[in-house]
């Protein structure tokens, strides 16, 4: 009879069924579609059903999926900057415009379409395929085709910072194919408080023999949930080619960044970044618009 209350004061009743802190949470994956069998986006599924206190006010924040993911990690968060893999079975489609302008000489318009599927087993997998204009009078041309493939090293929340691998191919019209390796690292620091960083290697193949060292970092605060953040964003190089190794030219740019979201399945990221050096450009500036179909 003692045993009773006891056994009350356990029964799910009287437990929150919200979000954890991500770095300790225990979760059930979530159904893959409701009852009448059609496939959940990001913003429709459930949080996972966790035993403990809400570990965030923000909805953004909820774990979602087969990997115990937050939601906001289901989408582009930073331009410069990746974080983990989507969901399997998303599948988005971004369109980027990048306008590079140089200390001297013409701006370079550069316009991307990027297709985005998660796999199973925490795989990704994107097609790119990038145009490019010089100057106000150029002609816009095919340049590059690149293939991309992630995968995340365990379950959000199981390994610190959630590292990612990320694997590149860029085929180069008129000029050397190359690679690129990123370890992406990412977490929530605080609630509402979104942190990523990308260690990049890349390469050309052929050519000048080019290799690139980069660090990208973002960080970003929701103001609105689900709708509205800022933040900042960082991004430095040091690139050397084949006849001159060691002779590093070197980039740094910063700058704000925001994200809105006027409807649920779509995002727009604007990250107008600021080169800082003699070797930097004047300015680098971002703009995404994504949809999850």
């Amino acid at each position: 009879m003692l045993l009773t209350p006891i056994l009350l004061s356990l029964t799910p009743a009287n437990l929150d069924p919200q979000v954890l802190n991500p770095a300790t949470a225990q979760h059930a994956p979530t159904a893959p579609g409701d009852q009448s069998g059609d496939r959940l986006r990001s913003w429709e599924l459930p949080p996972s059903v966790v035993e403990g206190e809400r570990w965030s006010p923000f909805r953004d924040s909820d774990l979602i999926g087969d990997y115990g993911q937050p939601r906001w990690t289901s989408r582009r968060l930073f331009p410069t900057t990746r974080v983990y893999v989507m969901r399997p079975g998303q599948f988005d489609f971004e369109f980027w415009q990048r306008v590079k302008t140089p200390k001297r000489g013409p701006s370079t318009v550069e316009t991307q379409y990027e297709f985005e599927v998660g796999l199973p087993g925490r795989f990704q997998f994107d097609y790119y395929l990038v145009t490019e204009r010089s100057g106000s009078d150029g002609t816009t041309d095919i340049s590059e085709v690149k293939y991309e493939l992630r995968y995340a090293l365990a379950d959000w929340g199981k390994l610190p910072w959630n590292p990612t691998l990320y694997a590149e191919w860029k085929s180069v019209s008129g000029g050397p194919d190359g690679y690129e390796a990123k370890l992406l690292l990412g977490d929530e620091v605080a609630p509402g408080w979104r942190v990523g960083a990308n260690l990049v290697y890349e390469r050309n193949v052929s050519g000048d023999l080019a290799n690139e060292y980069q660090v990208t970092m973002g960080v970003s605060r929701t103001i609105i949930d689900e709708k509205f953040s800022l933040g900042a964003e960082l991004r430095a190089s040091l690139t050397d080619v084949h006849g001159d190794r060691g002779d590093f030219e070197k980039e740094l740019e910063i700058g704000p960044s925001l994200q809105w979201r006027p409807v649920p399945n779509m995002h727009i990221d604007f990250a107008p970044l600021v080169g800082i050096g003699s070797d930097s450009r004047r300015a680098d500036i971002f703009f995404v618009m994504g949809w999850e179909f």
